[in-house]
């Protein structure tokens, strides 16, 4: 079965999305079968993996509603292992839509119990907020994964964050466990400082993981040509970095 990883961060510009795209595209390199749920209305992941919104006529927010088959909305990408479930223009209005509809916080699970056992790992981008869909991000996942920034105002929003994962747990997704955040947005010229690194072991003592996410230009490109950094520059230091991350969460796995 499957591990399903939420990225979550309700902060946008944090790296959430690009750490979805290429997190997948490494673990696809490293012989895994990944899917990516694009959950954010926004479409980025969907777009940085090259289908553009308008070219989609069925996506998440279809399967959502009960209007679509979730085997139908899968696309394979144009690497091999990975696939995506792509976010049409209609998810931004999906958060007010579910609110009647019955298990609203459980669609997603729902939907994704059915093919899980197709992959290895199945990573959900979440939206930047906290409502209904990052909601229904955190009953489906087994584990949270929070990119924070590598910036001052790293922590601000980090509390309410880890109250709304709390809050799932307690009433909603009793096995929810939260893997760790990875730092993203890196600048070495810019360093940390020892008070925001201490503070971020406060909230995150099970782990902050050793892959440090760079800040670079080619990361920041890749998308706009619809590719992952592995397709796009393989041998820079950020697709260095997504690598080693991939292969701390499949070491994870095999430590378990």
């Amino acid at each position: 079965m499957g591990k399903i990883i939420a990225i979550i961060n309700q902060k946008g510009g944090v790296g959430k999305t690009t750490t979805a795209i290429n997190l997948g595209a490494y673990l696809a390199k490293l012989n895994k079968e990944v899917l990516i749920v694009d959950l954010d209305p926004q479409g980025n992941a969907s777009s940085g993996l090259g289908f553009e919104q308008s070219k989609i006529s069925s996506g998440l927010y279809e399967v959502l509603m009960g209007n679509d088959d979730v085997f139908k909305v899968v696309k394979k990408t144009k690497q091999y292992g990975l696939s995506i479930i792509p976010a049409t223009s209609s998810l931004a209005g999906a958060g007010v839509e579910l609110v009647n509809l019955e298990n609203r916080e459980f669609r997603l699970a729902k939907v994704l119990n059915e093919i899980r056992n197709d992959y290895d790992y199945i990573i959900i981008d979440g939206p930047p907020s906290l409502g209904l869909l990052t909601v229904n991000a955190l009953t489906t996942a087994d584990e949270v994964l929070i990119p924070i920034q590598s910036e001052y105002y790293a922590l601000e929003g980090l509390s309410q964050l880890l109250e709304t994962v709390n809050l799932v747990k307690e009433h909603l997704k009793p096995s929810l466990k939260i893997m760790g955040a990875v730092i993203t947005m890196y600048d070495k010229r810019n360093n940390l400082s020892s008070a925001v690194m201490e503070e971020l072991y406060r909230f995150f003592p099970q782990r902050i993981f050793r892959s440090i996410i760079p800040r670079s230009v080619r990361l920041a490109e890749a998308p706009s040509f619809g590719r992952s950094i592995l397709q796009y520059k393989p041998k820079s230091k950020s697709a260095v970095a997504y690598e080693n991350l991939a292969k701390e969460i499949i070491n994870l796995e095999n430590n378990y």
